[in-house]
């Protein structure tokens, strides 16, 4: 363990449970991530055996109840996950994982009925059937109220016709939570409600697989739905509710993306602090220039203060207190953060730090999105202003 993980574990707002789930998840992704994933990038997918061993060792449904499979842990349990994810150096495992454990998997134990549950959810917690959610489209992305895919009921079925934009797992996903207006008269943020719709759904197709900057191994695509007919038990929550079900769960996703900024973060600086020790320039090596090491110490900083955030957010959000405010600093400053402290990271590589085989180069690309999903920091910021 780094000496941050050291202090973590003595003085961080974790028990002795999840610290051993952190142990258990740092060896697995060590040995079957971080050592395998190259090829990955390439395939633009995590492979789908990796995440059922995920299920197997129980860290894919941590949150939810033990007659599926769960734990019943709360958010901190998600808070160690982002973390040991984020660390593996490939964020595209990272947003696989992570949207399908929470940001999409929560719409159903949030809404869902028993009887949804107990059809869906044994096979979300074993990694059987992977979650993505599908609220962003091509006009809409922050702007969830601006949303434009419709609804329409026909007896007791609802037909939906619309598109979605931007949606992780959503190539290779079995399971989709999707958002839609059903209240064309309702203004802003009404009358939108959440389906769940199963892969091979008559009318659901993948448009196209997205060609990103970063993230390469999670697998992101344009969904279609024309007329695609919904049973009325595959409804998510309350008619015309879904909008707030979708803002409920962004204060988790904001707390996990802060979570996995930082340990991005750190793990790049660590490669850093390793490679200028080593490196040697100008009859020394670069540790030993001031401005190097000052910078190095810089991010540091910034990072344990991005850290001491998140688990404030997480400790404020598992209490059940109102904390859009501070989650929404940590999505803001987390996501700056990664971004900052990779650019520092490939600017100390020097040259190596703009190849392709270096560590850093592929996570810079990845952490630029950071700032954007999920919230965009000018969003976010707004957030915290409004509430001042």
């Amino acid at each position: 363990m780094t000496r941050q993980d050291t202090i973590t574990a003595a003085t961080g707002p974790f028990n002795e449970d999840l610290n051993m789930i952190r142990d258990q998840l740092r060896r697995f992704i060590e040995t079957e991530v971080t050592a395998k994933a190259e090829p990955w990038e390439e395939e633009g997918m995590v492979p789908r055996d990796v995440l059922r061993r995920m299920g197997d060792l129980g860290v894919l449904g941590m949150r939810y109840d033990a007659q599926y499979g769960g734990a019943g842990l709360d958010v901190m349990s998600s808070v160690v996950l982002a973390e040991e994810v984020g660390r593996s150096t490939f964020g595209g495992f990272s947003a696989t994982v992570l949207v399908h454990t929470d940001m999409a998997s929560p719409h159903l134990e949030n809404a869902g009925t028993p009887e949804q549950k107990a059809h869906w959810m044994p096979s979300i917690v074993s990694g059987e059937k992977i979650t993505a959610v599908a609220v962003t489209e091509p006009g809409a992305g922050s702007d969830v109220a601006g949303m434009r895919t419709r609804a329409v009921q026909d007896g007791s079925d609802w037909v939906l016709n619309g598109t979605k934009m931007f949606i992780t797992n959503g190539v290779h996903g079995d399971l989709y939570f999707v958002g839609a207006k059903t209240d064309p008269d309702a203004k802003g943020s009404r009358g939108i409600t959440m389906f769940a719709i199963e892969k091979g759904t008559p009318g659901f197709s993948v448009g196209r697989a997205l060609n990103k900057t970063g993230w390469l191994c999670s697998d992101t695509a344009e969904l279609i739905f024309e007329d695609v007919r919904i049973p009325a038990e595959d409804v998510l929550g309350e008619v015309n509710k879904g909008f707030y079900s979708v803002m409920k769960n962004f204060q988790n996703e904001r707390i996990v993306l802060g979570a996995m900024a930082c340990a991005e973060a750190q793990s790049a600086l660590d490669m850093t602090v390793e490679y200028v020790k080593q490196r040697k320039a100008f009859g020394g090596v670069l540790w030993d220039k001031q401005v190097v090491r000052q910078r190095l110490a810089d991010c540091q900083t910034r990072i344990a203060a991005g850290r001491q955030l998140v688990y404030h957010a997480a400790g404020l959000d598992a209490a059940g207190h109102d904390c859009v405010q501070e989650v929404s600093m940590v999505k803001a400053y987390c996501g700056e953060l990664v971004n900052s402290v990779l650019y520092d990271c490939v600017q100390f590589h020097g040259g190596m730090g703009y190849m392709r085989e270096t560590p850093v180069e592929r996570m810079s690309r990845d952490a630029r999105v950071q700032a954007i999903g999920g919230g965009a920091s000018e969003v976010m910021l707004e957030e915290v202003a409004k509430r001042m």
